[in-house]
């Protein structure tokens, strides 16, 4: 079974994108709120995948992203944001993460993302 953490800013967010993951055989491992807790999941339970949320407080999602994939350079990163402006697409495209979700949440793109 796949492990993830997911981590976004909004509680509610967080628990219904891992109930659907859990649906689907995806054992969540980690829960977090904020970019800082992004990494701490990360270091803890080495997940092989990280959902994670853009725009969050106590450092934002491109924060979290750039510390995992110090950690780990080939870490399975999922971006899941609301915000489709091309500035945020081309950060988050110059990261070479694995993949983006923008939020309402399609469990199709997702499951192709993490099964890639």
């Amino acid at each position: 079974m796949v492990t993830a953490i997911v981590v976004d800013d909004d509680s509610d967010t967080v628990e219904i994108f891992s109930s659907l993951l859990e649906e689907s055989n995806i054992k969540v491992v980690g829960k977090g709120y904020n970019g800082k807790e992004a990494i701490e999941l990360y270091e803890k339970y080495t997940p092989e995948v990280v959902f994670v949320d853009i725009m969050m407080p106590d450092g934002n999602g491109f924060h979290a992203i750039r510390n995992i994939q110090k950690i780990n350079d080939q870490a399975k990163i999922i971006a899941v944001t609301a915000d489709v402006t091309s500035s945020t697409v081309e950060k988050l495209d110059d990261l070479e993460i694995t993949g983006i979700v923008y939020k309402p949440l399609d469990m199709d793109k997702i499951l192709q993302l993490v099964n890639n």
